[in-house]
């Protein structure tokens, strides 16, 4: 009933089996023609996207990742169970954020637009900002900011999509990284810290937010360290550990 064509495909399969001799099977041949007509019944990446500078994708709606209209007929779990799968098998972040927790990122973001978040190094830390546009966040090393001022371009951008937040509670998350300068873990750890610094309960954690959008001169870059030590995700990319993608 869904997709129409995929069952005319099967009813056709079917009657060239009739036809083949004994000890031909065509069942890998039909499931490659389902996936090819399946795939995109809940997908359509690609869709009217426009490639900007640096290879990121300008005005990148869900629309053009989801079949919105065919999903708003799934429960939230099963959006997520469909954002999840078809995410895992791509080399990129992803995510599905309960509304209360994005609202009060979002909150939070609208007074303070940036932050500086500390990526964990074979050596020391590497400092990247991350710079709200829209519901766009920008992800730039700190030597790219201090040596090409406002030019120097994005090497990780988190996409959050807060069409279904109302109806279905949830906001879903996808990303796209310079992989020049970025892997997936290490884009990973820079996503999980948004959830650390804006989203926490601890206001001596979102106070290094504040502080660094308000009162720049009394920051300090050691207490992102602390922070992130603390919460264990700067445990998780020293050398021979890898953290998995959520």
């Amino acid at each position: 009933r869904s997709s129409p064509d995929v069952f005319e495909s099967r009813m056709e399969k079917r009657n060239e089996v009739k036809k083949q001799p004994v000890g031909y099977s065509s069942q890998g041949e039909f499931i490659r023609c389902m996936e090819e007509k399946a795939r995109p019944i809940f997908f359509a990446e690609g869709l009217g996207t426009k490639a900007s500078k640096g290879g990121f994708t300008k005005d990148k709606t869900l629309d053009s990742i989801l079949n919105v209209e065919m999903v708003k007929e799934k429960s939230a779990e099963e959006i997520k169970q469909i954002w999840n799968q078809y995410f895992s098998a791509k080399d990129t972040v992803y995510a599905v954020i309960p509304a209360e927790k994005f609202d009060l990122v979002w909150k939070r973001a609208q007074k303070c637009p940036s932050f500086l978040y500390a990526l964990p190094r074979k050596e020391g830390y590497e400092f990247f900002v991350g710079q709200w546009s829209g519901t766009e966040l920008h992800f730039t090393s700190l030597i790219n900011i201090q040596t090409q001022g406002e030019t120097a371009p994005s090497q990780l951008v988190l996409y959050h999509y807060p069409e279904l937040q109302k109806e279905k509670g949830i906001v879903l998350m996808t990303a796209e990284m310079d992989s020049k300068f970025l892997v997936v873990h290490e884009a990973q750890c820079l996503a999980n810290q948004v959830q650390l610094f804006y989203a926490t309960d601890r206001s001596e954690t979102y106070k290094l937010v504040e502080t660094f959008n308000h009162r720049s001169s009394e920051f300090k870059y050691m207490s992102v360290i602390a922070e992130l030590e603390q919460s264990g995700l700067g445990r998780e990319l020293r050398p021979g550990q890898v953290s998995d993608k959520s």
